[in-house]
């Protein structure tokens, strides 16, 4: 007697005989039209790609050092100065496509990039660059500086297959934010300023680099001073008035590689060392590579929040 089978359905067979012609259409597709598509949510709306991009121009440094820490190549940077963990980019090995604020369209319709992240000083050329290639703006919010970076990181995480690495990166940086918040609370006061020129700015909640005070936690010596981009004019005699306990000091001509009076000799005068930051040796010298330059990538973050702790006394 010949063995038992199990009649085949004819539900089963246009079942397997639909899978078999939905796979040989598959396989005759290129393999840019097989990868998995993405839409990309942005500070400018969305952006849908084909699947990973390959070739990628980057004018933002904030997206440079996320992708640098993840270990994404990029095909082109711009020009000017960067932090001493991203001086590789100034090799000439990566092609130079344009400034932080002026992309060179030429260069970059050349590279024929599957990808092109603007954001902060290059935001503003977004319309014109999404017209040679799909373009993301990746432009944090400085009012929600350390929850916009994460929010981008994670972004562009997802794009290349990188969501392990972040979030490795995210909890170390989550648990060195909780351990400085509660220190920050208790340190007093504080004033950001900012030097160039000769001349000195202050820069408040809200501002470009208020996450010391709306993230670390210390209160603001002068709650008058408005969150800018440029920040507020103020002179020596302000900063005798407001009297920080600490006073946290940008040099930009430093982070700019621009000649200028050093941020530690325009301050050191009498006015300023009247203050009870100065008297208590609470001045504290910024990075300003990771706060000017980048802020807002994994490892500039990381720097700026190891910073912070070391000055308030958070033990690492």
């Amino acid at each position: 007697m010949p063995p038992f089978r199990h009649p085949v359905s004819s539900v089963t067979r246009r079942f397997a005989a639909a899978a078999l012609a939905l796979t040989l259409l598959a396989a005759s597709l290129p393999s840019a039209a097989r990868a998995q598509a993405i839409e990309v949510e942005h500070a400018k709306g969305r952006t849908g790609l084909p699947g990973a991009p390959k070739t990628v121009v980057v004018f933002d440094l904030a997206s440079l050092d996320v992708l640098d820490t993840l270990g994404v190549q990029v095909a082109a940077v711009p020009t000017g100065p960067k932090p001493d963990y991203l001086a590789k980019y100034q090799d000439a090995k990566y092609p130079k496509a344009g400034t932080l604020w002026e992309p060179d369209y030429e260069a970059v319709n050349a590279l024929a990039p599957d990808l092109v992240i603007v954001g902060m000083r290059s935001g503003p050329k977004y319309d014109t660059v999404a017209k040679i290639a799909p373009t993301i703006d990746m432009t944090v919010d400085a009012a929600d500086l350390i929850g916009s970076a994460k929010h981008r990181t994670l972004t562009l995480a997802r794009i290349f297959g990188k969501e392990a690495e972040a979030a490795e990166r995210i909890a170390k940086l989550d648990a060195a934010v909780e351990a400085v918040r509660a220190r920050g609370a208790a340190a007093g006061t504080g004033l950001i300023v900012l030097t160039t020129g000769g001349r000195v700015s202050a820069f408040g909640s809200g501002s470009r680099f208020g996450v010391i005070h709306d993230t670390f936690g210390i209160r603001p010596a002068a709650r008058e001073i408005k969150g800018g981009l440029h920040g507020q004019p103020i002179s020596f005699e302000f900063i005798r008035k407001v009297n920080p306990d600490w006073l946290f000091v940008l040099d930009r001509d430093a982070a700019i590689d621009t000649r200028g009076q050093p941020a530690k000799q325009l301050l050191d005068n009498e006015l300023v060392r009247e203050t009870t930051a100065w008297r208590k040796n609470q001045v504290v010298y910024l990075d300003a590579a990771a706060f000017y330059l980048v802020n807002g990538g994994l490892t500039g973050l990381q720097s700026m929040v190891d910073q912070f702790g070391a000055a308030v006394g958070v033990a690492r």
